[in-house]
């Protein structure tokens, strides 16, 4: 592994994150005075203001102005060039998880987990965002397509495991997407996102929020489903009955 993929492995940047939430102060956390540097030292001057501004524009941009956002995004921001946003111990609690042949990682980025499940399960798996790389269009298992999560194209109960990490954080119309994953899913639901507090400036394009796990659990409404702390991912499981 390079220096740049250990330096950016989920394990270490949560440290980061956990210290500007948790260690300073929320009017010093919000204020543009003291994260524009590092903002423009992480962005650049060119797009350091479209990203500290992406909070306050979201929810007016069109679904073409938001695809744009994450190309730019994906051009500017080093952490879009690690495998995935997963540490190890989530990645190994997902595959250890699916239940069933048939298997579909919605919001699957860069291919890492759905290749790790299709080659240590042995499991059918497709896998869907709603941009797909070049290089992951040649594989038959996984099998990469281009969705959009708010519209499924997918019959009711179609995947025995349905897999979403660190997407429903980045979803304009979270209830939609929550609704298809469970519409799609036959067996299981195994959701994972991060442990954050809002705040206006982040070194992402989030836009819902979870700081705690009755903040999720309570969001998802399934008193039955199982909800645990990994590292600093929020790791929720829930069974069709």
């Amino acid at each position: 592994m390079g220096l740049m993929n250990y330096i950016l492995k989920r394990e270490l940047t949560s440290i980061f994150n956990w210290i500007l939430d948790n260690a300073l102060p929320p009017f010093l956390r919000d204020s543009k005075l003291l994260m524009n540097p590092l903002f423009r030292l992480v962005y650049g001057k060119n797009t350091r203001d479209l990203v500290m501004g992406f909070k306050e524009r979201a929810y007016f941009l069109s679904e073409k102005e938001y695809s744009d956002y994450y190309k730019m995004y994906a051009q500017t921001s080093i952490s879009t060039k690690r495998p995935t946003d997963l540490g190890d111990r989530s990645v190994e609690a997902i595959v250890e998880s699916i239940v069933g042949n048939k298997v579909i990682d919605v919001g699957c980025g860069r291919g890492y987990l759905s290749q790790k499940i299709a080659s240590e399960r042995k499991v059918e798996v497709l896998a869907t965002d709603f941009q797909i790389l070049d290089e992951l269009k040649k594989f038959s298992n996984p099998k990469y397509i281009e969705a959009n999560i708010e519209q499924l194209p997918f019959e009711d109960n179609s995947f025995d495991t349905v897999v979403c990490t660190h997407t429903l954080e980045h979803i304009i119309n979270i209830q939609q997407a929550v609704s298809e994953l469970r519409r799609v899913t036959k067996k299981r639901l195994i959701i994972v996102v991060p442990k954050q507090r809002e705040y206006k400036y982040t070194f992402d394009l989030h836009v819902h929020f979870f700081p705690y796990l009755h903040t999720f659990k309570s969001f998802m409404q399934n008193e039955n489903a199982s909800c645990r702390l990994i590292n600093n991912d929020i790791f929720y499981i829930e069974d069709k009955v």
